[in-house]
């Protein structure tokens, strides 16, 4: 889409050479990006404090579990049938 703005060359400038851009164009397509992106990020800042928890939940103890889980994966062969050996 063609767009006309007035921009401050000195700024534009600046970002081209800074950027390592080729063009203006590019410069101004990653300031944009940039920018929603930050913006996108300082959104989540809004949801700290709004997530309830159970605080009885031992994050730690499932941790430990899905260890063991994986280490008996391993240890068995993850996805070997299992034979009325094997223990």
């Amino acid at each position: 889409m063609a767009t006309n703005l007035a921009l401050d060359d000195r700024l534009l400038d600046e970002a081209v050479r800074i950027g390592g851009k080729a063009t203006k164009k590019e410069a101004v397509t990653e300031a944009l990006q940039e920018y929603i992106a930050r913006r996108k990020q300082a959104g989540i800042v809004d949801l700290f404090g709004a997530v309830t928890y159970d605080p009885r939940y031992d994050y730690k103890k499932q941790r430990g579990r899905r260890a063991k889980t994986a280490h008996h994966q391993r240890t068995r062969g993850a996805g070997r049938p299992h034979s009325a050996g094997d223990s």
